[in-house]
């Protein structure tokens, strides 16, 4: 696997027990992160029979890992939650976009330690505001190696555009001969119509992006490059407050359990089929993971490895 070679001087760094530990080999060499904004838990994987999300319960979830016990532990809302996904770190931060993070991004120490160019990472997000994820505060790394971002209809970081663009220009992504080594998707749609009101809609959302979940993963199983050679993680930056709590699932941001309790669901090569952990995780513990797998070097996460995503049962309780 080329891409580990690139990281041989930095692992010689590190005492030799630490080394070894990361060298282990895995077969995945491209990470995907699918974020869906904002569904309850109660109305996906909470619901057994999985009325909203036929595809991810019955088609996908068979193929891969499960967190059933999987949670924001930071401030629930869209910017703070993806910022936490990318940097490993929980952070006050504006969720209007009004701010860059104070940590650099998995993202951000790929490209530095690999010297591959900025569209080797990418991020595609129907909100035009999660572009402040493409760049941090810290004086250091601001302005330098920053991933491809398209945020925003047409890449207008100042609006919002439909999933189904979004989707579209993912999939041309994945589809290509040079697709990138990591890549977050942001769709919006259910959470947009859990802002507006309405039930209705927002549930047709929610359908709508388990069909586009199965859809980006059969897109990668069909590139020769990616087969077999991709982990894909499905994952919510939030949920929303419950019934009876404030104004029910038309809002979030607190740390209710409707808007903590959000979902994790894993498929890659190296991740065991059919699998559900109980144990508890958290969004930070994604970027850690594919560190991990990917042989770089984190220093600023603060999430854990998710050892127990390849057997290792000792945290399944």
């Amino acid at each position: 696997m080329k891409i580990i070679l690139h990281f041989l001087p930095i692992l010689f760094s590190f005492p030799l027990g630490f080394a070894q530990q990361e060298m282990k080999s895995y077969q995945s060499e491209y990470f995907y992160i699918l974020v869906i904004d904002g569904p309850r838990f109660s109305e996906t994987y909470g619901d057994s029979s999985c009325t909203q999300i036929p595809n991810l319960c019955k088609q996908l979830k068979p193929q891969g890992t499960f967190f059933e016990n999987f949670s924001n532990n930071g401030k629930t809302l869209t910017v703070p939650g993806h910022t936490a996904i990318m940097t490993g770190v929980y952070q006050k931060i504006s969720n209007i976009g009004a701010g860059l993070p104070k940590n650099p991004s998995l993202f951000q120490y790929y490209l530095k330690q690999s010297g591959k160019p900025s569209h080797d990472a990418q991020i595609i997000s129907s909100k035009g505001k999660l572009n402040v994820l493409a760049d941090s505060k810290n004086k250091t790394w601001q302005k330098e190696t920053k991933p491809t971002s398209f945020c925003g209809p047409k890449g207008d970081v100042l609006r919002y555009g439909p999933d189904s663009e979004t989707i579209k220009m993912v999939k041309d992504t994945v589809s290509s001969q040079h697709p990138p080594h990591l890549l977050l998707v942001n769709l919006l749609g259910v959470d947009t119509w859990g802002h507006g009101n309405n039930w209705n809609k927002y549930l047709e959302n929610i359908r709508l992006t388990d069909r586009y979940a199965l859809d980006l993963w059969n897109t990668i199983q069909s590139n020769p490059i990616l087969k077999d050679k991709t982990t894909l993680f499905i994952t919510n930056d939030h949920g929303r407050h419950l019934d009876g709590i404030k104004e029910g699932f038309k809002e979030h941001g607190d740390g209710c359990e409707g808007c903590r309790h959000i979902s994790l669901l894993v498929l890659g090569p190296d991740i065991p089929k059919n699998q559900t952990r109980k144990n508890a995780a958290e969004m930070i513990d994604i970027p850690s993971t594919i560190a991990h797998m990917m042989h770089v070097d984190f220093p600023t996460g603060k999430g854990r490895f998710l050892s127990e995503l390849f057997g290792n049962l000792e945290n399944n309780k």
